[in-house]
């Protein structure tokens, strides 16, 4: 396996995504990192987001929107995403391997891991 150079900016982008918890585009990351790196490229960022997921240190979402997300938490968890703001929030589910046996057991394919996204109206919306 290749030995990556010790980057400040890659450190930088994780870090951010760490003490995040709203799945930020690669656009939002960008800004965030732009007040310590004042003059990194969007390229950059979205070069070492990209390594970073090759990595397994960051988790890249596709929720349907057309934009990517990104997550700092890599442990496996679920997804809310609000169909009026756009929000994508961590839902506090325990992991459910039941739901890979029932595959498993639907389709006699062997499921090694699964992603779950529910769609709703945040709290937020409902109440505007």
């Amino acid at each position: 396996m290749k030995t990556l150079k010790y980057s400040r900016q890659r450190e930088s982008i994780k870090k951010c995504l760490m003490g995040r918890h709203d799945h930020p585009t690669a656009d939002g990351v960008y800004a965030s990192i732009r007040e310590e790196f004042p003059n990194i490229s969007l390229g950059t960022v979205y070069r070492n987001l990209n390594l970073l997921v090759e990595l397994g240190e960051i988790q890249k979402l596709s929720c349907g929107d057309g934009k990517d997300r990104f997550d700092g938490v890599t442990t496996p968890h679920y997804h809310f995403l609000c169909r009026q703001c756009g929000a994508v929030t961590d839902l506090p589910l325990k992991p459910m391997p039941e739901a890979e046996r029932y595959a498993e057991e639907a389709t006699g394919a062997r499921v090694d891991s699964h992603v779950i996204y529910m769609y709703g109206i945040c709290p937020g919306c409902l109440k505007e």
